[in-house]
């Protein structure tokens, strides 16, 4: 179990807390969603618990073990919104290999099947990929890391509709065997899979029922 206590987060360039007293638990088996509008500090809770961020006030834990930024950034596999932006290999295979001093075809071949990009060349380009594909990728690089807990930016922006069913199957999939954690404004994508959700909002968290999920827009207010 991952859990948030006391969570804070202020950069000394902010007027306020981007993150206030959050307290956050997160278990395998049930995909988790904090949904909030642009600027609510979706992306910064995520940095803080992949450890990208310290937080000057409150403990993150793994199975009761408070965890260091160092440990964190082991523990937890974070995919961007925009994960073509983060690429540094020249090819698929060479993006998947990044880290591994040897990763043997039928592992690499058995991860990209997981996240439906089977039949995907290791030559083709990153860059040259949809933006579901490219996702796809990011998530492969992350169980090649066999991370433990995964954390997605708004993976859902920008796909088509057909492409973020996929997405969405893929990610309440992928929850039943580690921690998932997605933040997004588009958090109604997500009802089927009736997650464990929470609202985020000028820092603080609350609990939101999965019955409520609706879009929040950009301004704060419901679609």
């Amino acid at each position: 179990m991952l859990e948030l206590s006391g969570v804070r987060y202020q950069p000394a360039t902010a007027a306020r807390p981007v993150l206030d007293d959050v307290n956050l638990q997160l278990q395998a088996g049930r995909l988790a969603l904090v949904a909030g509008p642009s600027g609510g500090g979706k992306t910064t809770l995520l940095e803080v618990i992949s450890g990208l961020a310290e937080p000057e006030r409150g403990t993150i834990r793994w199975n009761g073990e408070t965890l260091s930024g160092r440990q964190r950034r082991w523990l937890c596999g974070l995919v961007f919104q925009f994960p073509e932006r983060h690429f540094l290999g020249l090819t698929v295979g060479q993006e998947l290999r990044l880290g591994h001093r040897r990763l043997e075809a039928e592992r690499l071949e058995r991860v990209l099947e997981r996240v439906g990009l089977g039949a995907l060349s290791v030559q083709q380009q990153p860059e040259r990929l949809s933006g579901g594909q490219q996702r796809r990728l990011a998530l492969a690089v992350q169980l090649l890391r066999e991370a433990r807990v995964l954390l997605l930016d708004e993976p859902t922006a920008g796909l088509d509709w057909a492409v973020r069913s996929d997405v969405v199957g893929l990610l309440g999939d992928l929850a039943k065997e580690r921690v998932v954690l997605v933040v997004t404004h588009e958090p109604e994508l997500f009802r089927e899979l009736e997650p464990a959700s929470w609202s985020l909002r000028e820092g603080r968290l609350s609990p939101m029922e999965a019955g409520t999920l609706r879009t929040i827009s950009a301004n704060g207010g419901r679609a």
